[in-house]
């Protein structure tokens, strides 16, 4: 049977940089990937935005992943000539009422280590957005976009160089527990085994079915993933966009509202929404261009109804169910529930992507010793 230290399950962005990461320090890192490519699921369906670490309590990881997570991608994106954009993004009170809101959010950003973040007025918010109309602004500097797909290949490249072993249309469909130790993996239901280490469960959308193929009980734990639907739909002619537009954050931050998104070429996507689905479906309601078009408008008046079209949407892994308050990330090694050697990486949705190498460094420290 084949032998490996380490095996990652799920080649979306995190998986791949903690492939990275891990195979700088340890031989015989494997990545198995169900899907015919890297990051074909959530890490290519989202605003690709790299987030500043504004709205979730300071001692959540998911905040401290997304505020080192944030330095570490625009070191990375100099070193690597990554295409992206430091523009900054605008929080926008709508009413009188959402203005306490902004300075709750700027508190929070403050506690959590965000730097620069400054309020701004209607004026000021004109100079910088004429197109803008809102009462006041919060002001994030460090916010900014990123060419997802190459900062995911960077990752699958610069893993392959150190040694790691990364193959695609390999379903995990039966885990075992390995003697003396470790986990024996099946692939794509044949006879094909192989025996690990260290498991590390990276899988997205289908963490809580790995973990459950383990031998985890995922409710008891509260692994069990809720997923999370959004649409997007993109103007045509774009609006003139020069940074990133949000309004105040959906209730429990289930969603960041349907924001204003400017791509690396200028054009500008609005969304995601938010709409809890039971299974995986990509397409795009048309219907809800009007919704989209009544949400826009309220911040963005010159917008035209017709300018709006269907263009994505993407589904998140949330822990966090409809009602319910928000959930951290789970990272956890799984000795204390009879499971040594692995690691599951549960409900990790946004700000994952801006978290990623973050988690990485993260996971590194709890798989050191136990090889």
């Amino acid at each position: 049977m084949d032998q490996f230290g380490v095996t990652i399950i799920g080649a979306g962005v995190v998986g791949l940089a903690l492939a990275e990461e891990l195979s700088s320090r340890h031989a015989d890192v494997l990545v198995v990937e169900k899907n015919t490519g890297f990051g074909q699921e959530t890490s290519s369906r989202n605003s690709e935005v790299i987030h500043g670490g504004i709205y979730f309590p300071a001692d959540f990881l998911r905040t401290r992943f997304c505020v080192e997570g944030n330095r570490l991608l625009y070191e990375r994106c100099l070193a690597r000539d990554i295409p992206h954009l430091r523009r900054g993004k605008l929080i926008l009170a709508a009413r009188d009422e959402e203005l306490a809101i902004l300075e709750t959010l700027k508190g929070q950003a403050e506690a959590n280590g965000v730097p620069g973040m400054t309020l701004l007025g209607g004026k000021q918010l004109r100079t910088l957005e004429p197109e803008i109309v809102a009462k006041a602004a919060l002001f994030s500097p460090t916010t900014g976009i990123i060419d997802s797909h190459r900062l995911m290949r960077s990752f699958l490249i610069q893993a392959q160089e150190n040694g790691a072993a990364v193959v695609f249309r390999s379903e995990v469909t039966a885990i075992h527990r390995g003697s003396p130790g470790g986990y024996d993996l099946e692939l794509n239901g044949g006879p094909y085994r192989f025996h690990t280490r260290v498991l590390i469960n990276s899988a997205g959308l289908h963490a809580d079915r790995i973990a459950a193929l383990a031998g985890l009980d995922i409710d008891r734990l509260g692994y069990r993933l809720k997923f999370c639907k959004g649409d997007y739909f993109a103007a045509s002619p774009s609006p003139r966009l020069n940074h990133l537009v949000y309004p105040v954050p959906v209730k429990n931050n289930v969603g960041l509202g349907i924001h204003a998104t400017p791509d690396l070429t200028g054009r500008v996507r609005f969304g995601p929404d938010d709409q809890y689905v039971a299974d995986l479906n990509y397409d795009v309601d048309a219907r809800k261009s009007e919704a989209f078009f009544r949400s826009v408008q309220s911040y963005l008046p010159g917008i035209g109804r017709s300018s709006l079209q269907p263009d994505m949407s993407g589904i998140r892994p949330k822990l966090q169910g409809p009602g319910e308050p928000p959930r951290d990330f789970v990272v956890q090694e799984e000795s204390k529930a009879g499971f040594p050697g692995l690691i599951n990486l549960i409900g990790i949705e946004s700000p994952g992507l801006t978290g990623a190498m973050a988690i990485a460094r993260y996971c590194a420290k709890l798989v050191a010793p136990l090889l």
